[in-house]
């Protein structure tokens, strides 16, 4: 292999519990495995930092797992396109990538639902996900007033994170109905190992307010956000803090799965029994095909892992346990399921597109997300629609049409090498919709 081009039997692009277990399995049953991931480190953001401190014993045990397995890590590598069938084209340090597979596992987690709410772009204010990421690189939190608002079981899991690091947790605002969140509770008396995570999590919390069936609907600062206002739909009050760490739940990262031909269902990748997608010797595991948190996507990347690399007994046996966790998953997302009133949180001047500054009153004149694209340039900015795309989805129920690449932005020098390498070969550089482009994991950090 040159440092250009890489040859696998296998490659799986994202580096969290779905790829490190796909990698793990497909990798000990012989075949030569490569995991793409654009971080320079393993786990993916759930376990991010846990090779300077393992604090995870289950981060642990796969990180380690994984550098026994003899898989190559292709990391600080971001794929930008699939220019023919069999190839990725990616982005590294020392310049363009092609990286060649026989079958192909995507395991590219999720990102940050972000819903637009009058101040929602004041500094300040950052996806739960995001906020604990920049905490555990260092980012200052101690004794900084924080409110954590949005939707699911990582808000208080940031919440004890940040208190953890000094922060002095305000308030905890969950969208959902008290009752629901008690019967998701229930659910884990199936799961002990989380109830028992949940349990201790509660009891370092106690003394702060963890308020359900309350969401935000203004924030308000001068140069970073100084209060955030809260409703529970009958009365509504402010609550002073330095930051708001607000976020609606996750959204699958399907760029890449889509640019592939993967049929999705209600908004996921759609899988087979194997973890086998529509489009051939394609694999999904993990957050694309369902919110379902680590134990599931560990589970699903083990299924992938020994369906393609050819071993069905091994995964056909892992089935029950994945029945288990889709269980927990469905309920996960019932518990959970967004309020029709988080639909009209913003107003008019709200901004919806960040990236181009487009607002929702101009988003509303449009039929579609094309339309919007094409009139505004709303989701064309840096992040290429993964926040107000997931945002446009929510409130109007667009959907994605199209994928085009490069859906990262990436250097003229990596494109060019398409080109240069079809022209080498006496073919056609593929443009437009022929030339297929994955997006890598990532949380809106």
């Amino acid at each position: 292999m040159s440092e250009r081009r890489f040859d696998f039997e296998i490659v799986v692009v994202g580096a969290g519990p779905a790829g490190l277990a796909a990698a793990c399995m497909a990798a000990e049953n012989g075949k030569r495995v490569a995991v793409v991931d654009d971080t320079p480190w393993l786990g993916g953001q759930i376990w991010r930092g846990q090779q300077a401190r393992p604090l995870v014993p289950q981060a642990q045990k796969w990180i380690e797992r994984f550098r026994r397995s003899g898989a190559t890590l292709l990391d600080r590598t971001s794929v930008i396109a699939a220019p023919r069938a069999g190839v990725l084209l990616a982005e590294h340090a020392n310049g363009p990538r092609e990286i060649h597979w026989d079958k192909l596992i995507l395991a590219t987690g999720a990102r940050e639902l972000f819903l637009p709410f009058p101040g929602w772009t004041l500094p300040g204010i950052l996806g739960p996900g995001g906020l604990q990421s920049l905490a555990k690189s260092g980012w200052p939190v101690s004794g900084q007033r924080v409110v954590v608002a949005g939707s699911g079981p990582l808000l208080l899991a940031v919440a004890d994170g940040l208190k953890k690091l000094g922060a002095k947790i305000v308030s905890i605002a969950e969208q959902a109905q008290w009752g629901r969140v008690a019967g998701f509770g229930a659910t884990l008396l199936a799961h002990p190992a989380k109830l028992a995570q949940a349990a201790r999590i509660k009891w370092r919390l106690l003394g702060v307010p963890y308020r359900c069936g309350v969401w935000p609907v203004k924030a308000e600062g001068d140069t970073q956000i100084r209060q955030v206002t809260l409703t529970d739909g009958q009365r509504s009050w402010t609550e002073a803090c330095d930051l708001l760490a607000c976020g609606f739940g996750l959204a699958p990262n399907v760029e890449l799965p889509l640019a592939l031909g993967c049929e999705l269902l209600e908004g996921f990748v759609w899988v087979d029994a194997w973890q086998a997608t529509s489009a051939a010797h394609v694999y999904c595991a993990g957050e694309p095909t369902g919110i379902g948190g680590a134990d599931c996507a560990l589970v699903e990347g083990q299924i992938a892992g020994h369906t393609a690399s050819e071993h069905k007994a091994e995964a056909q046996a892992l089935f029950q346990e994945r029945s288990r966790w889709h269980e927990f998953r469905s309920a996960l997302a019932r518990a959970f399921a967004l309020r029709a009133e988080l639909k009209s949180l913003a107003t008019a001047d709200t901004l919806v597109c960040r990236c181009e500054d487009v607002s929702l009153g101009r988003m509303k004149q449009f039929a579609g997300w094309r339309d919007a694209k094409l009139q505004s340039r709303c989701g064309m900015g840096a992040c290429q629609g993964r926040v107000c795309g997931a945002a446009a989805k929510v409130i109007f129920g667009w959907g994605m049409e199209s994928v085009r690449p490069p859906v990262l932005p990436a250097r003229i020098e990596s494109l060019i090498s398409v080109a240069e390498k079809e022209s080498a070969e006496g073919g056609k550089a593929s443009t437009g919709s022929e030339c297929r482009a994955p997006a890598l994991r990532e949380y809106e950090n």
